[in-house]
């Protein structure tokens, strides 16, 4: 996806944002995504896009969001599937190393670093606000798909597959805890002022393969398979489960 993609992604969850303050910015989203890719279950817009955006209904009396109309829906729906389409293939490509250009690329801001280079004027407006780290916001919108679906996350019996299932997932929990080591890079550009430490850099690498991982792990196990319990059958001379007080035989077990 382009620039002007993304750029027409964030319009319309600003859009969205107007009628429910609580829709997630890109970055969250595009965490919740790559969870999404990875899940072991397959979930459809109808399923998830309630629980990402809001949208569809009301929860506990409180009015939610909606799209503005049919067109703008279809639109999202368009761009958000070209999107997971590139996710998928970068997930499911043969690569080594981070900087291959068909490895897994979150689209992450670096928000600090955009704060340290406003005037100083606009910094000092700010006053105390509080900014995500690199990548928490794509962290924790990862971790939200999994807490939204844990089923689809429960640890297989399979132990090799649990604990790389476990150690990958660990992995992306902290990238949702602040960064608080000395700033010392600017990660997305040289020019930038250092606004990451080089801990944190290293652990969003290592998130990144867990991702990977995370997508391999449910590759290889398949979907969940449901396990179909059948009622025990009375013998022939049992009372009948019905509570007639006749034998199964001559009740429904009769014929």
């Amino acid at each position: 996806m382009d620039v002007e993609a993304f750029n027409e992604l964030d319009d319309i969850l600003d859009d969205l944002r107007s009628r429910y303050d609580e829709t997630p910015q890109w970055e969250f989203c595009e965490g919740f995504m790559a969870a999404l890719v990875c899940c072991r279950r397959r979930i459809e817009p109808a399923e998830y896009l309630p629980e990402l955006l809001g949208i569809g209904g009301a929860d506990d009396g409180e009015e939610q969001g909606s799209f503005a109309s049919d067109a703008q829906r279809e639109r999202f729906i368009a761009l958000w599937s070209q999107r997971m389409a590139e996710v998928t293939a970068a997930l499911d490509a043969d690569v080594t190393a981070l900087d291959d250009d068909l490895c897994y690329q979150p689209e992450v801001m670096d928000v600090r670093g955009m704060a340290a280079e406003l005037p100083a004027e606009e910094r000092e407006a700010m006053g105390d606000e509080e900014l995500p780290a690199f990548a928490q916001v794509w962290a924790l919108g990862f971790m939200f798909a999994v807490e939204t679906w844990p089923e689809e996350w429960a640890p297989p019996r399979d132990k090799e597959a649990a604990e790389l299932l476990d150690v990958s997932l660990q992995a992306i929990v902290g990238m949702t805890e602040d960064d608080e080591g000395k700033p010392t890079i600017s990660p997305l550009g040289d020019d930038g002022p250092p606004s990451v430490s080089l801990g944190r850099l290293n652990y969003f690498g290592e998130a990144i393969w867990a991702v990977y991982d995370l997508r391999e792990v449910w590759r290889s196990l398949g979907p969940r398979v449901e396990q179909v319990f059948k009622a025990n059958t009375p013998g022939r001379n049992d009372p009948c489960y019905c509570g007639s007080g006749k034998k199964y035989k001559k009740c429904h077990g009769a014929g």
